[in-house]
Formats: C-alpha cells, structure tokens, sequence
C-alpha cells in the first residue's frame, strides 16, 4: 500500500467547515468516545510526548505530540506533532500527516461544533484569552459557524495582543473585564489558574475553554461551571483529565456530551464546552483530508 506524506498546508485546506462536519457526522453515525483508548504521556526532553491512538474496523491512527513549554523563548512552535494514518484489517500505513496542523485544525473544529450544538444562532460578540496559533484557529472556527462581528483580544503581553488584534478582521484588544459583555468566550492560553471571575459572565453567554488537559490546570473558575453546566467529549476523560471539570467537583453525572447532543438523547445545553483532546477527533479529521486530497 502507498503510503502519501501529507504537508501542513494540504491538511489546513480542509477548512473549519468540512472539519466540524466530519466530526458531526462520525458522531451522528455511532462513533463512541467513551470506548477510546487512554492517551500516554510521556516525559521526554524539554517537555512531554503524548501518545494519542484512535481507531475502527477501516482506519486507525496514532499522533504523536511533542510539547516543549520552552519553545516559544528559543522562537520555535510550543507543539510539534506527527499524525500515522493506517488501514485498520493490515495495519499498513496509508498517509503521513502533519500532527501540528491536524492538531490547529482539529481543536477549534470541537469548539466550533460545541458552540454551534449550544449558543444561540445570532450571537456575534467573541472575546478570546490568548494570542497563540490556538486562538487565531478558534476565532476563524467560530466565524465558520456563528456570525461573529467583535472580537475582543485578552493577552499578557500588550505589545503581542496589540499585534495580534491588528491582524485579525474587527478586533481590538481588552482586559479580563470584557467577558461581561461577551456572547462567547474562548480561552485558549495555557494558564493553569482561572482567567476571569465567572460571577462576570452574562446570563446566556457560552463559554469554550480548551487549554489544560492535566487535572492540576484550568482555565475557568468553580462559578463558570456551576453556572453554566458542562459539555464534554467523554465522561471518563473529562473527570480523568480536565482540571476545570475536577477542581469544581462535578462527577460523571453531571456532564453532557457531544454525542448526546448530536444525537438528541439529551434536552439539556450546557453553556461551558471543556475539551482535552482526543484521538477518536485527530482520526476523523485525518481521514476527512485524505479523503478530500483524493
């Protein structure tokens, strides 16, 4: 079988829209995240590899992440990644794809999914913590699905929030204050002590937080949700991984996920959407670009 070496740029082309479909789609059909393996972490280097494994009876898939903290300071990407596609019956290698990209691809899809699964469908004012290739990605995502016409930038260096306002259509910097007045909210940093104070929230605003996948880490305070309830990609992992969902006390019981709400097995739309990550997303996305490239 030959086996293709698919570019970043190839796999950024798929676009926001055709991800969050795909997505849509695998979960619409049946697809189980509670049912995926556990994702590996692995202290190597200057950081950690997480191994993320993912597969059916067709296709399986592995990416491997390196995560350097240090990165951005020697000015190189804080992730690196590499992304093995396979023919589930042989385990042949069908397509080598850029784990980077994926990953830029994949994790503003969820969001943008999550939020188009629960805000309401005229909401128009987004306000992002961060400044890194993250919040450029949910920014654009989250156009792809609502018809965002304000952004408001939150970043700990005003000189890089003011740059990074400039280049992106209708934003302008401000501070945590500005969740007040926000219809989305994304936090897309990688601070491990919450961001704002969720008693500032409005009622009805959404909130996406996709930064932390350690239990020590959140994003997001005990009052954002409580107040907002919790939509997660899987039970098991969030109480496993997600410090914003552990570090508040929810149990299992107390969590909707994206499966439940793609299927209409749950009324319920929680207003904070808390995902980490997950292989079962790296391999939907991977095949839809394969598919696509043709």
């Amino acid at each position: 079988m030959v086996q293709r070496m698919i570019s970043a740029e190839q796999v950024l082309a798929l676009g926001f829209p055709r991800a969050v479909e795909a997505l849509r789609e695998a979960l619409g059909g049946g697809l189980d995240p509670e049912s995926e393996p556990a994702r590996s972490r692995v202290a190597l280097g200057g950081g950690e590899v997480l191994i993320m494994p993912s597969g059916d009876d067709r296709i399986a898939g592995v990416k491997l992440v390196g995560i350097a903290p240090g990165n951005p300071a020697r000015g190189l990407p804080r992730i690196h990644g590499t992304y093995v596609l396979f023919d589930a019956p042989t385990l042949a290698p069908r397509a080598v794809l850029d784990g980077a990209a994926l990953t830029l691809l994949r994790t503003p899809a969820v969001s943008a999914l999550g939020v188009d699964l629960v805000a309401p469908p005229g909401v128009r004012k987004l306000v992002v913590f961060g400044t890194g290739p993250q919040a450029r990605g949910h920014i654009e995502a989250l156009r792809a699905v609502r018809p965002i016409d304000s952004v408001r930038v939150v970043g700990r260096s005003h000189e890089r929030t003011t740059r990074f306002a400039g280049e992106i259509a209708k934003a302008e910097v401000a501070d945590a204050d500005a969740v007040a007045d926000a219809d989305i909210v994304a936090c897309c940093t990688t601070a491990r002590e919450p961001l704002f104070d969720g008693r500032r929230l409005k009622p009805g605003a959404v909130v996406v937080a996709v930064g932390s996948h350690e239990p020590e880490a959140r994003e997001v305070d005990t009052e954002t949700v409580r107040r907002c309830g919790a939509l997660v990609e899987s039970r098991a992992v969030a109480v496993r991984e997600a410090g914003d969902i552990i570090q508040a006390g929810l149990d299992e019981t107390e969590l909707v996920t994206f499966a439940d709400l793609v299927r209409g097995t749950i009324p319920a739309r929680p207003r904070l959407i808390k995902t980490v990550g997950m292989g079962w997303e790296d391999l939907v996305i991977a095949a839809a670009v394969v598919e696509a490239l043709g």
